[in-house]
């Protein structure tokens, strides 16, 4: 298997010496996914932490009414998890769901906390790349909260234009907050604007 992006990924922020990207290497595990497949569900305890390789993914929950709220996409070279499980060890609320065919990295909460004692390097990539993910966070929180439907959605495809193109727009409008019939609307009037 070859490990060139997620190695790539973390020298992005630290360097791991060779011997400690075999050690990392050595707790990844292998994982081919189907389309609609789930990698987390509700009342379970989240195993892994999740790497993409190929594919995409999307995490979502269900209020009351029965209504998806999806409150995270990824695509290669992300990771998706329910977070909040994985790291508190406690039962999931989220679907993680395969949008696509794909094929993940996986690594067991065990094994990182293991290395991360053991190899400072790993240790401060994951706080890094934890406190960014709790940054955009914050700022997808406010973005809801001050923006329009339209500005939410422009300022998205102009960040990940190549997410837009390839998740099912139901996935993208509620991840947005608005209805895939909404989206639409939207779409055909910025259509007819340029």
């Amino acid at each position: 298997m070859d490990y060139f992006n997620i190695l790539n990924n973390i020298k992005r922020y630290v360097l791991l010496s060779p011997n400690e990207e075999k050690e990392f290497i050595s707790i990844l595990k292998t994982t081919k996914i189907k389309r609609k497949q789930f990698i987390d569900q509700p009342n379970q305890i989240s195993q892994y932490r999740n790497y993409i390789l190929k594919g995409s993914f999307r995490s979502y929950f269900i209020d009351s009414q029965g209504k998806e709220h999806t409150v995270q996409i990824a695509i290669e070279d992300w990771f998706v998890s329910d977070f909040y499980s994985y790291i508190t060890q406690t039962p999931a609320t989220l679907y993680v769901e395969a949008l696509e065919d794909s094929i993940i990295l996986q690594m067991t909460y065990k094994d990182i906390e293991g290395l991360c004692k053991k190899i400072h390097g790993l240790s401060e990539f994951f706080r890094v790349t934890t406190e960014k993910a709790f940054a955009f966070s914050r700022k997808r929180a406010l973005s809801n909260l001050s923006m329009t439907a339209e500005e939410r959605y422009l300022e998205f495809n102009n960040r990940y234009p190549t997410i837009v193109k390839r998740v099912p727009q139901y996935a993208l409008a509620s991840y947005l907050g608005m209805s895939a019939e909404f989206l639409s609307k939207i779409k055909k009037r910025i259509a007819l604007k340029s």
